[in-house]
């Protein structure tokens, strides 16, 4: 782009001027739509040093909950005594929850959701595009829930959560 014309580089201490067909020792980075040489590695981030373990305010999670969550919803479905199993699934009927309230079982609530469609919202967000999915894109989903009676409302709670009950 500058070939035979003189220009000014700054090299912090003072300049020079010269022209692009003289052969000089510094290096100029390649332009846009010029080849890319290699490159060094660039580090930006700073390390870190590695956090202290946090004090430990509630019991240890449970080990592969989700597993045993999908094989309570599975078996839960088909068992022939539905109180018998939750006896057995160690889920308290009355319980006392880590905030001290007093809570009942209503019910458990097992639920299936196949996603078979997607939306995508069109620029400007005032209309969106349907797409149904194919077969190997659809997904399925099922999920598990105990809800309990605290004298007001109902309280809707996860597995873990009602791992965490004081039985009564």
């Amino acid at each position: 782009m500058h070939r035979g014309h003189d220009h000014h580089h700054d090299h912090g201490a003072g300049g020079h001027s010269h022209s692009h067909a003289e052969s000089h020792a510094h290096f100029h980075s390649p332009g846009h739509n010029h080849g890319h040489g290699p490159r060094g590695t660039a580090q930006w981030q700073t390390p870190h040093l590695p956090h202290p373990p946090e004090p430990d305010d509630h019991a240890p999670t449970e080990p592969d909950l989700d597993l045993v969550e999908k094989a309570f919803v599975e078996s839960f479905a088909t068992a022939s005594d539905p109180t018998s199993f939750l006896r057995l699934a160690r889920v308290p009927f009355d319980a006392i929850t880590t905030e001290g309230v007093r809570v009942s079982l209503l019910r458990v609530e097992t639920n299936e959701t196949t996603d078979v469609g997607a939306v995508m919202p069109h620029l400007g967000g005032g209309s969106f595009r349907h797409d149904p999915l194919p077969a190997a894109m659809t997904s399925r989903r099922k999920s598990l829930r105990f809800v309990y009676f605290d004298g007001q409302a109902a309280v809707p709670m996860t597995l873990a959560q009602v791992r965490s009950l004081a039985e009564t």
